[in-house]
């Protein structure tokens, strides 16, 4: 993605700027309330194959009183991917915990989803100085199913082979009735401008090759190995229309990790924070405040 070009409509494009760390130039949006200094600070985490633009209206929402940041991960929109070798779970939040040292940022709160939801929890899991809850949304934690299956990854290393593969995916996958019918499969329905927005993603080749790559060193066991020593409250969102990860993962995680619940979003599919912002956006800020002014000792006794 060429931000000359491509970003000149981005969604919250003055928010945007650019980060050189560690092997990618990373494209980074803030934006943060009128209190900013007082206010807490959200990192939002987009899923496989998505960017930024999957919270282009949470975004705003949170910020009305959190300090709020959300990146795309390497190779995905406008980030710069500086090596493939980067691409797996674990390389992943090694750097994105790189560029929060870069930006002088400490979250407060994690949120992730699909894939983004992995992520957070590894980070969770190796921050020092730790958030302070975590919101996983229609995460990808099942060691079968969503990017964590076993056909995909395996199909995704055959792919990663060939090194057209992002351009013959793009092209393949880049018109509007494709994009719909991929976005149905999820579960979720979008407006044209969400169509849209994936169209211009998915048709470019970069973008594309750098989620087959993710794809492809993608392994989520050791995190799931661990999963049940977070010591932050988790708030685990399912969407119950969501085609891509089994609703029942995010119970039964919830169910083995001592300070997680549980949350139905009933009627909403696999992108259910940009199917209905403003509830998510809500959904975080309850939780969020909750967490903060009970304190995590609160909700763990509590529990």
């Amino acid at each position: 993605m060429k931000w000359e070009t491509d970003g000149r409509d981005w969604p919250n494009r003055r928010a945007s700027k650019f980060v050189a760390s560690g092997a990618h130039v990373w494209h980074v949006q803030r934006m943060s309330a009128k209190n900013a200094r007082s206010a807490p600070t959200a990192l939002l985490l987009h899923g496989a194959g998505a960017s930024t633009h999957s919270w282009r209206d949470v975004m705003p929402n949170l910020a009305r009183d959190h300090d709020v940041i959300a990146v795309d991960l390497p190779g995905h929109g406008f980030t710069n991917l500086g090596s493939r070798a980067r691409s797996g779970l674990d390389a992943m939040a090694r750097d994105l915990e790189a560029l929060l040292k870069s930006l002088k940022v400490q979250p407060d709160i994690l949120v992730g989803h699909s894939a983004g939801a992995a992520i957070a929890m590894r980070l969770a899991l190796d921050l020092k100085n730790g958030p302070k809850a975590l919101v996983s949304l229609n995460g990808a934690l099942d060691p079968y199913g969503g990017i964590g299956g076993l056909m995909f990854p395996i199909t995704a290393r055959l792919l990663s082979m060939n090194p057209f593969a992002g351009f013959a995916v793009s092209q393949m996958a880049a018109h509007e009735t494709g994009v719909r019918a991929l976005i149905m499969t999820t579960g979720s329905r979008l407006d044209d401008r969400g169509v849209e927005l994936y169209r211009r993603l998915i048709g470019d080749a970069a973008h594309v090759d750098a989620t087959i790559a993710m794809m492809a060193r993608w392994d989520i066991a050791p995190l799931l190995t661990e999963i049940a020593s977070i010591d932050i409250p988790m708030l685990m969102v399912a969407g119950s229309r969501d085609m891509v990860t089994a609703p029942k993962t995010a119970r039964e995680i919830a169910d083995r990790c001592r300070l997680a619940e549980f949350l139905a979003a009933p009627g909403y599919g696999h992108l259910h924070h940009e199917e209905a912002p403003a509830e998510v956006a809500d959904a975080i800020r309850a939780y969020a405040k909750r967490v903060l002014d009970q304190g995590g000792a609160a909700l763990a006794a509590a529990g």
